[in-house]
């Protein structure tokens, strides 16, 4: 047996060396490449989790508004609709009330009508009450007292405040509308929105100028009146586009009976029914006037659905905005029918009030189609 030389066992020593060395530095090697790469991944997490508590802390989106929705050519025509019924409305009421001096009892035969006729219509199938709890039905009832509320503060404020400065005072409606969105809603408007209502309500303003008298009681009713009229058009959209998403004919059959009712109240209290049955008595009652108050009431069924679809298809904003638009419509129509006798200044308002109708309807549109 042949003896391993010196050398060849140190060259195996060397070799064996060299491999163990060769051995570390490539554990070394693969050790920095794994730690490399565990870098890497903690910081994709880390920049993951950057990113998404980001997001997190983004606030969120705004929902949009449900009018901005609708196609415009159907917001339009609802929009014709309640504006033609409105006007017929207001000037058949004028003249009326020329010879049926009972407001209260016209305002409860209006809401008569239209619970007749949402009666009529639920008996056909058109309607379906949905069912609600206590607390929905307790919302109802309180809007059907803002309703009679908000006639009542007007009609008060009417006898304490000259026609003139009832009307410039209305015509602060979108105005309120407005804060009460911001406030309540966290909802904002553009810029060109907010400038395109300063002409309108300046335009409502130079229209029904006049003798601008108020008491101070007068004017805080007033204020109230109008206060609680651009509540009652922003609950009424609410209730048709908010939680409860009830229809138009729904609201109207829930609240209309309650409302015949606080108003026949009101005209008690008021002296109404005793003066209608003096009325009667005196022969003025005649087939021709019960004509004309059935004729009256069909109209004002028609405009309360036609009011209430419109509300939530365009908005509270844009109806407040259709009621000014209307004063200066009214008083045209005056001119033409009435013989209503006006001012240049009246007709600058007018000039006024239908630029800014129309500069809020641009606005409106142009808005619509960026959303």
């Amino acid at each position: 047996m042949s003896e391993i030389s010196p050398r060849c066992s140190t060259d195996t020593r060397q070799e064996w060396n060299n491999s163990s060395t060769t051995s570390e530095g490539d554990e070394t090697l693969l050790d920095e490449e794994m730690s490399y790469q565990n870098l890497h991944k903690v910081e994709d997490i880390e920049s993951q989790l950057f990113l998404n508590q980001d997001f997190k802390d983004r606030p969120a989106a705004l929902p949009v508004a449900a009018e901005y929705t609708i196609p415009t050519q159907k917001k339009l025509i609802y929009l014709s609709v309640y504006f033609g019924l409105n006007l017929g409305l207001t000037l058949y009421n004028k003249a009326l009330l020329g010879n049926f001096h009972f407001p209260w009892l016209l305002t409860a035969f209006h809401a008569a009508s239209a619970s007749l006729g949402c009666f009529a219509l639920e008996a056909r199938g058109y309607v379906k009450p949905t069912r609600l709890g206590a607390h929905e039905t307790l919302v109802l009832v309180a809007f059907s007292f803002l309703f009679t509320i908000n006639i009542a503060i007007s009609n008060v404020s009417l006898a304490m405040v000259s026609v003139p400065f009832h009307q410039i005072m209305r015509s602060t409606t979108p105005v309120f509308a407005i804060l009460i969105y911001r406030v309540m809603f966290s909802r904002s408007y553009s810029t060109s929105t907010y400038l395109s209502l300063l002409p309108l309500i300046m335009g409502v303003g130079l229209c029904t100028y006049g003798d601008y008298y108020f008491t101070p009681i007068g004017f805080m009713y007033t204020l109230a009146g109008t206060i609680l009229a651009a509540t009652k058009t922003i609950v009424t959209n609410r209730l048709m586009t908010g939680s409860l998403a009830l229809p138009a004919l729904e609201i109207l059959l829930r609240m209309s009976p309650l409302a015949a009712l606080q108003s026949l109240l009101m005209a008690y209290y008021t002296g109404e029914l005793s003066a209608f049955s003096q009325w009667i008595e005196a022969g003025h009652f005649t087939n021709f006037m019960v004509l004309a108050l059935v004729g009256n009431g069909m109209i004002a069924f028609l405009l309360n659905v036609s009011s209430f679809q419109t509300n939530k298809l365009a908005g509270a904003l844009t109806i407040t905005v259709c009621g000014n638009l209307k004063q200066c419509l009214t008083i045209i129509c005056g001119i033409v029918l009435f013989n209503v006798k006006v001012g240049p200044l009246n007709a600058l308002g007018m000039v006024f009030a239908l630029a800014g109708a129309a500069w809020y309807s641009k606005v409106e549109l142009k808005k619509k189609v960026q959303g």
